[in-house]
């Protein structure tokens, strides 16, 4: 099955976009030529992985950090209770966002490395924020950390053992 044939069995090509949006979605390298996607089930387990992995990551900086800046011993954010929630929402809104990369371009580890930087930076301005409003720029260092590690624990979870298989899909 050609290129062509393959994108149109999943209803989607470049050409369904207008003019304007094709250069951006080659650049990004959407072309819904996907390879064959991961099962649901290493989906599954990775994301097992990249949470238990993540929330242990943050463990470990946040016992660095106070170790290392004890001042920030006691810090809110620094609470498993506090860094948990948001670390498990990170991990699985990522994980969704894995098969669904996999499924709309032919280089998804590509796109899905650039799109997790950009996530990542993008969750830095919270950390910002709260450091501007006056929070321990000790204690920002440290989640700032935090963010970098659930990034790449999350992404090496997923391309490892969810992985996509070479072959594009047939349809």
């Amino acid at each position: 099955m050609t290129r062509a044939a393959s994108n149109r069995a999943f209803g989607l090509s470049l050409d369904s976009f207008p003019e304007f949006l094709r250069p951006w979605l080659r650049r990004f390298r959407i072309d819904f030529n996907p390879k064959t996607p991961p099962s649901w089930a290493a989906v599954l387990v990775a994301t097992v992985v990249a949470i238990a992995g993540s929330l242990a990551a943050d463990a470990v900086l946040v016992r660095v950090g106070v170790a290392v800046f004890p001042k920030t011993r006691g810090y809110a954010h620094f609470q498993f209770a506090d860094y948990s929630k948001l670390t498990v929402i990170g991990v699985v809104i990522a994980c969704v966002g894995w098969p669904i990369v996999a499924r709309i371009s032919s280089q998804p580890k590509w796109l899905f490395l650039r799109a997790a930087i950009v996530v990542t930076l993008v969750l830095f301005l919270p950390d910002v924020a709260i450091w501007y409003l006056g929070q321990s720029a000790t204690a920002v260092f440290v989640l700032i950390w935090m963010h970098v590690a659930i990034a790449v624990v999350t992404f090496l979870s997923l391309i490892l053992l969810a992985p996509v298989h070479g072959r594009h899909v047939q349809r």
